[in-house]
């Protein structure tokens, strides 16, 4: 994707209405930046979800802002992944609904197929109507953010150029993000290839698809656009697809992938790729030592993201970085410039929106107000938005073993929650950790409907200290599949009751006659 009005950025495509209000609002043609203002407060380079947080968070107080976005104000989140993503899976969702209806009693219309270009353009609409709560004319009006619009490069310790123009700093915030990287596998990039930043400008069905990579993104594009009547492979170089996640919970997911009709190669190295004519060709070497020729109309590569950290200047700011790890920071998110802090996908380990959000906020505070907040304060945890979602926080069982930390694991099965089985998605469970012989959650996993939603109430368990008993003290609407939280709290404190508690209670109940 590459920007309508933006010189050598190109168009937005397709170029329709919906795409023309979204630049209109992120990267709007001849907008013109501010003159510098004297030394700003706050400089923050990069306009996604770290750095919209961050100048508004310090405009909003009152600091003079300057916010410095080279592409389109957003970043991945809303333009080429959150908002486009869930859009599509919503679509292809419904559609799953409607062609699984008659196991509840209801009809699916005759003849009914997937809309994919439809789908897309409903896709389009809402990122451009979400776009304005992006858009540069916000934060200059509400926030009084200086937007400049252009390419960032530092030129020393305290000062950045945007378009022949020095911005000078008190202090600085790199918040510029990753972008996804391809294999270097032959013929792939003569043949042609997808990624998350180009996949959501197809206006039409592609007949066949190959995913390169069963990570998040590939999970959930593949079960969608097989969803939305694309005939897709899916292939895996490790034993099952997420691989980060319990093998268990991701073997649900992989069941729901292949039962949805993706086909899943686990174990495949891709080892050459050409194009014939219309098509590609994916040779494709299988764990047993078999070899394949795959041949599809498009490819999609999500197989790893790299920080975005070239050409900004760093060595001139005396800033860190690795080109794979991205800019050095300390546990504050301070570089090594004392200056300058960073925060988001080119310099932290979770790659989240919703992690980098909550970056932002320290660094305002360690920056401009002296705080001492920490990155390793805070519970993160994160969602696969396949069918079933896949969610989770803190660690897992093997992660906690790993660091010498014994746990007790309390699972409860959605087969087990009432509401699972009225709505048809029993298949799943909800599983906390907690150390051993207490409540205190090291870490939780909820595979299942809704499972990023239930998730957050594990979270703010542990970000307020609470330990898994008082999950099990709160009253749930009845039925709901919260209960499946309220199942697993009533497995720990089952265990509460010993052998000599038991005896004491017989003992009183005799007494009392």
């Amino acid at each position: 994707m590459t920007v309508e009005g933006a010189g050598a950025f190109g168009t937005v495509q397709p170029l329709d209405e919906a795409n023309r209000r979204l630049v209109a609002n992120v990267h709007p043609p001849g907008w013109v930046s501010p003159p510098p203002a004297g030394r700003y407060h706050l400089v923050v380079v990069g306009a996604g979800t770290a750095g919209l947080v961050s100048a508004a968070i310090a405009g909003g107080l009152g600091a003079r802002v300057a916010l410095v976005e080279r592409h389109l104000m957003g970043g991945d989140c809303l333009n080429v992944g959150c908002v486009p993503s869930k859009a599509v899976i919503a679509a292809a969702r419904r559609v799953h609904e409607a062609g699984s209806a008659a196991a509840l009693g209801v009809a699916p219309a005759a003849g009914a197929a997937p809309d994919f270009a439809a789908a897309m353009r409903r896709m389009r609409e809402i990122r451009a109507e979400i776009s304005r709560e992006d858009s540069a004319a916000r934060y200059a009006r509400e926030f009084g953010v200086h937007v400049h619009l252009g390419e960032a490069r530092f030129t020393g310790p305290d000062r950045v150029e945007v378009g022949g123009r020095t911005l000078r700093f008190r202090r600085a915030v790199i918040a510029t993000g990753a972008c996804p990287t391809a294999p270097p596998i032959p013929g792939l990039a003569e043949a042609g290839y997808h990624t998350n930043e180009t996949i959501f400008e197809l206006t039409e069905r592609p007949a066949r698809l190959a995913i390169v990579g069963g990570g998040p993104i590939g999970c959930e594009l593949a079960q969608a656009f097989r969803r939305l009547g694309v005939q897709v492979h899916l292939l895996e170089q490790g034993a099952h697809v997420l691989e980060r996640e319990d093998a268990d919970a991701a073997e649900l997911v992989q069941r729901a992938l292949v039962r949805d009709g993706v086909e899943l190669a686990l174990g495949a190295a891709l080892e050459r790729v050409e194009r014939r004519g219309a098509a590609r060709v994916l040779h494709v070497k299988a764990r047993d030592g078999g070899s394949a020729a795959l041949e599809v109309d498009e490819i999609l590569v999500a197989a790893g993201r790299a920080p975005n950290v070239e050409g900004l200047g760093l060595e001139a700011a005396g800033v860190a970085f690795d080109p794979g790890r991205g800019v050095e920071v300390d546990d504050r998110l301070r570089t090594t410039n004392r200056r300058i802090y960073a925060a988001g996908d080119v310099c932290m380990r979770w790659k989240f929106t919703h992690a980098a959000d909550a970056a932002a906020k320290i660094v305002v505070q360690n920056a401009l107000f002296g705080g001492r907040r920490k990155l390793s304060s805070l519970v993160v945890p994160w969602c696969t938005y396949t069918d079933p979602e896949l969610a989770h926080v803190g660690l897992s069982a093997r992660e906690a073993a790993e660091r010498g930390i014994d746990v007790d694991t309390y699972t409860t099965p959605f087969a087990r929650v009432n509401r699972a089985a009225t709505d048809g998605g029993e298949e799943g469970f909800v599983r906390v950790h907690t150390r051993k012989g207490g409540d205190r959650i090291v870490g939780a996993t909820i595979v299942g409907k809704h499972a990023g939603e239930l998730i957050t109430l594990v979270t703010l368990a542990m970000t307020a200290g609470r330990g898994l008993g008082a999950l099990g003290g709160v009253i749930y609407p009845y039925p709901t599949l919260a209960e499946g939280l309220k199942a697993t709290a009533g497995a720990y404190t089952r265990t509460r009751l010993t052998p000599l508690a038991k005896r004491v209670f017989g003992w009183w109940f005799r007494l009392t006659g």
